[in-house]
């Protein structure tokens, strides 16, 4: 920078009468230093986040993209339309993980999830892809040889198949027709933790489970299975996008996520 030694020796002897205390054992900052230090870490981190913003902006989506998706969504919606993502963006390289759990996204290494239902995890970024509608569904062979429940007291009475993958999983939450808020409570002649193995058992006329349209919407078009209690308004559920927080979501990630809500949107609303 064109100054003497000496001149840089004054000037950083200066900066330590102002910022440090000094002594034969020990620097620790001072109140100014702590606080000076506290502004320049800011600006710093400004900094650094306009230049991934620039190259955010400036970059094709590429590199490796992991993704967390529960295991009956991924097979039915996800996995069939993976083709043509991987087609528009050969730079992509997509690692899907289907399972029936929780995960953490940061610490277990994932740059976003798919998730329905209420979001847990206020901490995360979400998009909303969709939504899905919920409803108690049987075979008509149930129903012949148990009855059709007319109400939501009658559910009592019936085998329910409950998904344990869902916190609070003996419990369904469901409306009155009169608008009123009702929980149902009672153990499950069969509890499974995959969506898919819950609908063959409803197929096969075990009893009632409490699934959302996009599995069982194919099975009803067929005339599979019906509804359990057609009078009940129908409850919805969002289904979105979570990623990790930050001023700036990674071109690879928006990529996909921008992707999945034109795709789903044109799957129709009789999916959903």
């Amino acid at each position: 920078m064109g100054i003497s030694k000496s001149a840089v020796s004054k000037h950083v002897s200066s900066l330590e009468a102002r910022l440090l205390n000094r002594t034969t054992r020990r620097v620790s900052p001072t109140e100014i230093g702590l606080a000076y230090y506290d502004r320049a870490r800011r600006v710093l981190n400004d900094a650094g986040e306009a230049d991934a913003l620039v190259t955010s902006m400036q970059s094709a989506p590429s590199g490796l993209l992991r993704i967390s998706v529960a295991t009956d969504f991924g097979v039915n919606h996800l996995s069939p339309v993976l083709g043509d993502f991987l087609t528009e963006f050969p730079d992509i390289m997509v690692n899907m993980v289907l399972n029936n759990r929780y995960v953490e996204l940061i610490s277990e290494g994932f740059d976003m999830a798919v998730r329905i239902g209420e979001l847990e995890d206020s901490t995360l970024k979400a998009r909303k892809l969709t939504e899905t509608t919920k409803r108690m569904i049987a075979s008509p062979g149930y129903f012949e040889k148990h009855g059709r429940p007319e109400k939501i007291d009658d559910l009592n009475n019936h085998k329910l198949l409950h998904y344990s993958n869902q916190a609070n999983s003996a419990v369904w939450k469901l409306t009155a027709p009169s608008g009123e808020k009702r929980q149902v409570r009672t153990a499950g002649w069969l509890t499974v933790n995959d969506g898919q193995s819950l609908l063959n058992a409803c197929v096969g006329g075990l009893g009632i489970a409490y699934l959302p349209s996009f599995l069982y919407a194919d099975a009803m078009a067929k005339g599979l299975v019906e509804e359990a209690i057609p009078d009940l308004p129908v409850e919805t559920q969002g289904i979105y996008a979570v990623y990790p927080p930050g001023r700036f979501t990674q071109p690879k990630v928006r990529a996909f996520i921008d992707f999945l809500v034109h795709t789903l949107a044109d799957k129709g609303p009789d999916i959903w």
